[in-house]
């Protein structure tokens, strides 16, 4: 009869690995002759279902008992299926575990040996967020400008608010300012030159008045 044993190494001096579907190596071991065959076990990296891979190993080799130390549910229902027997609970090497099987020191296992948790699990999370923000912010700018003659100023403010958490505000004003320089007035002529320009006028209207009266003639 082949047996089956999970071990850390590939030798019969190897100890037997506790674990079946994640085990290191299986070493297959002829009852009679104690002849073994050792191979890594292929499903040791699998993301999910290792122990219906690892048991379909097992079968596939031509197992009839398998040794170890736990077995997982899901494990336990493929061998059960190909009728291979379950024999938990050995230590040491895998030597001493093939001799503790045939000195009736094992007993074989129809049920699973690693804890199934059971019962009721809820969680409930809630998350509530609330965030509110007030700014306030005032800008005042003040120009004046001056310019010969006459001067206009123009004045502007700008303000900005910003607010963050509750009730923080920043507020920035900027203003400016522009001067507007009107043209400057023509200065008054002097009193005596306008005597003159009304003089030459008058002699003119004479010098028109004096034709006038000619061409009437």
């Amino acid at each position: 009869m082949k047996i089956c044993v999970t071990s850390t190494g590939p030798t019969m001096d190897a100890s037997v690995d506790p674990r079946f579907g994640r085990c290191q190596y299986f070493v297959f071991v002829n009852s009679e002759t104690m002849e073994y065959e050792a191979m890594p076990n292929p499903s040791i990296g699998a993301s999910s279902g290792a122990g219906i891979q690892a048991a379909q190993t097992v079968a596939d080799k031509g197992a009839g008992v398998v040794i170890t130390g736990q077995v997982g549910p899901n494990a336990i229902q493929t061998l059960g299926a190909t009728d291979i027997s379950i024999v938990t609970g050995a230590s040491g090497t895998v030597s001493d575990a093939i001799g503790q099987y045939k000195n009736g020191m094992l007993q074989q296992s129809g049920s699973t040996t690693i804890p199934v948790s059971s019962g009721k699990g809820s969680g409930v999370g809630a998350g509530a967020g609330v965030g509110s923000g007030m700014g306030a912010g005032r800008g005042m700018g003040r120009g004046g400008g001056r310019g010969r003659g006459g001067g206009r100023g123009m004045g502007g403010g700008m303000g900005q608010g910003m607010g963050q958490g509750m009730g923080q505000g920043m507020g920035r004003g900027m203003g400016l300012a522009a001067s507007i320089t009107p043209t400057p007035p023509v200065p008054s002529q002097p009193a005596q030159t306008l005597d003159e320009e009304i003089q030459a006028l008058e002699s003119k209207m004479i010098e028109i008045k004096a034709k006038l009266e000619e061409l009437k003639k």
